[in-house]
């Protein structure tokens, strides 16, 4: 029977919030509510609730908890937003922006005068030189979002969140209105969150193992770019997963010819017998964005419309 002075539909409407209606208070709710006796207040108190007590949580002891929650945060928040499918971009935190890298080649040249600033001449004039590597992460990741949006499971471009090759692949996914992630770690050095990760899609890691783990767990591919120890530690652990058959085999794109193949002696490797023959089939050779979209639209089966010189120049 309804109460008196009551509308039914009102009445409908409590009765089923009573009827799901928790139990117990959550401990988000226990956290905000509770208040400490003043004599137990103090630092050296155990009287806080274990999952707010930082001083427990990052006990010696607590570093299974720890890593745990390092996997469950952004498996989460990440099936909350609907992420299925990713694409890794890897690459330097050191390569400049075009620009950037113009002005630190015109202040070199500008102060030019002892023998030692003939280093910083050729140092910048390479910066200038990578500084391609710049645009074609930016470019890649801003085809990858919008041709993406015509598939039934969109595709998001991951980084590591940092600057240089990171910064412009969550720059290119900015820049025509689409979402990105950022996998930061803390480090002494060149991991601020660059300013275009989506803020509810950047994350911290403190575990290299977990961070790793998170790269590969919804990628499709893996695009390198010329980088350092970080770059080749990524890509030959991805590499290896590949052979040796712990992952699906994907497409691992390395943008840039002749770096790679001057860093890296794919044939001393075979001809060693290091590697078999067929290992150098686990990679392809890409030198611009259209490139690196074309293999994964014949791996994949995407539909790939004509494409046409400077298609994606406005994205950049």
């Amino acid at each position: 029977m309804t109460p008196p002075n009551k509308n039914p539909a009102e009445h409908r409407t409590d009765t089923a919030v009573e009827l799901t209606a928790r139990n117990f208070p959550s401990a988000h709710e226990e956290a905000q509510a509770l208040k400490a006796p003043s004599r137990y207040a103090g630092p050296e108190s155990a009287y806080r609730l274990a999952f707010t007590d930082d001083a427990f949580l990052l006990r010696e002891e607590l570093r299974p908890v720890r890593m745990q929650l390092e996997l469950l945060k952004p498996e989460l928040v990440q099936a909350e937003l609907g992420i299925e499918s990713t694409i890794v971009i890897f690459g330097s935190a050191r390569i400049l922006s075009p620009e950037a890298a113009d002005a630190a080649l015109l202040a070199a040249q500008a102060n030019q005068g002892d023998p030692g600033d003939e280093s910083t001449v050729r140092r910048t004039q390479m910066q200038q030189h990578m500084s391609r590597f710049y645009d074609e992460a930016r470019r890649f990741a801003a085809l990858v979002t919008e041709r993406s949006r015509t598939l039934e499971t969109p595709i998001y471009v991951v980084t590591g969140g940092g600057p240089g090759i990171m910064e412009a692949g969550n720059r290119g996914a900015h820049e025509v209105g689409g979402k990105s992630i950022g996998l930061n770690i803390v480090l002494p050095h060149e991991q601020e969150p660059n300013a275009f990760i989506t803020p509810e899609l950047c994350f911290q890691f403190h575990y290299f193992a977990l961070r790793k783990m998170h790269f590969l767990m919804r990628s499709i591919a893996l695009v390198c770019f010329p980088g350092g120890f970080g770059t080749l530690d990524e890509l030959f652990e991805t590499m290896t997963l590949v052979q040796t058959g712990k992952s699906r085999r994907r497409p691992i794109l390395l943008f840039g010819r002749e770096f790679w193949t001057r860093l890296i002696n794919f044939d001393w490797l075979i001809e060693t017998g290091m590697i078999s023959p067929g290992d150098v089939n686990l990679f392809h050779f890409v030198e611009t964005a259209e490139d690196a979209w074309r293999c994964l639209a014949d791996h994949y089966g995407f539909d790939l419309p004509e494409t046409r010189t400077g298609e994606f120049a406005d994205y950049i």
